[in-house]
């Protein structure tokens, strides 16, 4: 048995294996699985028996092919039926690793069957819903008054409008992306998670009537500044994938971070805001939102 690649065609008869997953990184939602598709990496799946197998396929650089957990409900493998899983399929090893993994099997079990290696670039920033749709306290003071500002300048002006993101404004919204990306000059080293990310962003924007996500614009003077898709990610816990806003739009971002905590994940305890993929500016950001958790990332290598 061999991975074969997936697309947006796959979606409907993948999605069951995704309703119990129990693993807290936003790489387990199948809309990022699968939207994370370009011309240097694509992901790959196989069946088998009740469980769905996820690797991850490098054009140019194929030593650096990877599995992630196996996804089969709320069933967890032992380290050893991963390392028989990963034999079997010709991989050496799994990226994106929770350490709720770990935790559960205990390092020196997991140890006796792989290398450990520490992933921080890749560990995940999640969020207590209620902190990012209320800013309530000292904390978020500034955060509030930024919110405050734009407000005053454009909400109420009549110059903003929240709506939900579909197929049909998906060419404004890819516009709005490819603009965005101007500005942090993503395209520098296509190789790069940005330049990767925007690709990604591209191919969601353009299927998102096709997955069980939901995207959220906020258009100011009738042009989209910002966009973000949510997801289910565990039963307590909604992912928000590829959020971007303009920064030269003072308080944007933080009217749609709350914007966004309202209105995608009503039900959700937790929101999963994804890693800082080892920049010094995001991380910044992130921590300033004060999380309730992180979710650390480890790879695991067959010894």
């Amino acid at each position: 048995m061999r991975l074969n690649p997936i697309t947006f065609d796959n979606y409907a008869s993948l999605a069951p294996f995704f309703k119990r997953q129990p693993y807290r990184l936003c790489e387990y939602t199948l809309p990022s699985v699968i939207a994370w598709n370009n011309h240097e990496y694509y992901p790959c799946a196989a069946v088998s028996q009740d469980t769905l197998i996820i690797g991850a396929e490098f054009k140019t650089r194929p030593e650096n092919r990877y599995l992630i957990l196996p996804v089969s409900g709320d069933r967890l493998f032992t380290p050893e039926q991963l390392r028989d899983l990963a034999k079997r399929f010709g991989y050496d090893k799994y990226c994106f690793v929770p350490d709720h993994y770990l935790e559960t099997f205990g390092k020196e079990n997991v140890a006796s069957c792989f290398e450990i290696a520490r992933s921080p670039e890749y560990d995940d920033y999640v969020y207590h819903t209620e902190d990012l749709a209320s800013l309530k306290g000292n904390r978020y003071s500034k955060k509030r008054n930024l919110i405050h500002q734009f407000n005053r300048e454009y909400v109420g002006r009549d110059r903003v409008a929240v709506e939900k993101l579909t197929r049909a404004i998906g060419t404004e919204c890819i516009d709005f992306v490819e603009k965005w990306c101007e500005e942090r000059d993503c395209r520098r080293d296509p190789n790069l998670d940005l330049a990767c990310e925007l690709q990604a962003s591209v191919n969601i924007i353009e299927n998102i009537d096709r997955v069980k996500a939901e995207g959220l614009v906020v258009r100011v003077d009738g042009a989209i500044s910002a966009f973000g898709v949510g997801c289910r990610l565990t039963e307590e816990m909604g992912a928000l994938h590829f959020q971007k806003a303009f920064l030269n739009i003072k308080g944007l971002y933080q009217f749609f971070d709350s914007e966004c905590a309202r209105r995608l994940f009503n039900g959700f305890t937790y929101i999963n805001k994804e890693s800082d993929m080892g920049m010094p500016g995001l991380a910044h950001a992130k921590k300033s939102y004060h999380p309730a958790m992180m979710v650390r990332s480890y790879d695991l290598t067959l010894r």
